[in-house]
């Protein structure tokens, strides 16, 4: 069995990270509310940035699944891909 050394820097699946994707029709600021809305529910998921002239949504949390973020989005009347 292998012991990581208490001093070792590694990344883990619960490790804090930032996620970007694009979103396709938002225009509008109930548009950001919404997605905003959506995502902030998704577990892990600590701030959600939304830039509309840019389209970008930008996710930051701890052992945020990109399936559950493109979900929430979806729900939100939204598609999106990473970016």
């Amino acid at each position: 069995m292998h012991k990581d050394h208490p001093n070792m820097s590694h990344s883990s699946p619960t490790a804090a990270r930032e996620l970007t994707y694009l979103v396709d029709g938002m225009s509008c600021d109930h548009c950001t509310i919404a997605v905003r809305g959506e995502v902030a529910r998704v577990p892990g998921v600590a701030s959600v940035d939304v830039d509309l002239p840019s389209r970008r949504v930008r996710v930051r949390g701890a052992g945020v699944a990109d399936a559950a973020v493109i979900a929430a989005i979806d729900e939100a009347g939204y598609d999106a891909v990473a970016a």
